[in-house]
């Protein structure tokens, strides 16, 4: 699928289709590619909304979640935006959540696959490390339940990331704000309907994480993918995408 990247303001993003707005956040290492089964699942009935979120070369000082939430909240008021469906991943999940209970007027469902924002094992305990490619290859490997999942362009993506100096600053300091910034007392007073779509094989944010999750948000719903690691929408499009589409249909105003 070829990605029409748009520009308006100082925001890159994706904007396929019409009708609600389905806003997709993505993962620390993550890229508006990641999204490429639910665009094309989903554009002919909504509008797909998905902004570049500027991870790698935002002020080193703002490099963190509530950095990125103010760059969503200026994206929102850029493009005028109102009824959200907010859909993240990882981090993305996290950003949203923060979004989500500072601006509950705009945000009409949330959903969650693979957020931090409780726990989350980043990297798979570790930092990057810089130059070492079957390293790297390892560790992005390791968020996929078929390690075949991580294609070549995929890790040479996230080498290419690592080998810069100034992207990895700022990916320690997001992934360290992300640890520190624990959202269980906050998520109670989640009050929006909420979907959490789990990989059963979850090796970064585990299957407990989800349940947690369900337990501490009042109206949420949790659904697992077996065979599924820590990117539903990547690994299991179809089912990430029926999962979605079914409750989107119940949860419709």
């Amino acid at each position: 699928m070829n990605l029409n990247i748009q520009k308006q303001g100082a925001y890159r993003f994706i904007d396929e289709g019409e009708g609600e707005t389905l806003m997709m956040l993505h993962g620390l290492f993550g890229a508006l590619s990641n999204w490429e089964g639910v665009i094309e699942n989903f554009k002919s009935n909504y509008r797909v909304l998905i902004p570049l979120m500027p991870i790698h070369d935002m002020p080193i000082k703002e490099a963190g979640c509530e950095g990125l939430t103010v760059f969503i909240e200026g994206f929102v008021k850029e493009l005028q935006l109102k009824e959200l469906t907010l859909v993240g991943n990882s981090l993305g999940g996290h950003v949203a959540l923060i979004y989500t209970l500072k601006h509950p007027d705009l945000v009409k469902r949330l959903v969650l696959t693979g957020s931090s924002g409780l726990f989350e094992d980043s990297m798979g305990g570790s930092y990057p490390k810089r130059g070492n490619y079957e390293f790297i290859k390892e560790r992005v490997e390791y968020t996929f339940y078929d390690p075949k999942t991580a294609s070549k362009e995929l890790v040479d993506e996230v080498f290419e990331i690592t080998n810069s100096i100034p992207k990895v600053l700022r990916i320690i300091a997001i992934a360290k704000s992300a640890q520190r910034n624990n959202m269980a007392k906050d998520i109670v007073n989640i009050t929006t309907p909420t979907l959490l779509i789990w990989g059963l094989n979850d090796t970064i944010t585990p299957p407990h994480v989800g349940h947690e999750f369900n337990k501490l948000i009042p109206n949420s719903e949790l659904h697992f993918i077996d065979k599924c690691c820590h990117a539903p929408m990547m690994e299991r499009p179809k089912e990430f995408n029926k999962i979605l589409s079914t409750w989107l249909g119940k949860t419709k105003i």
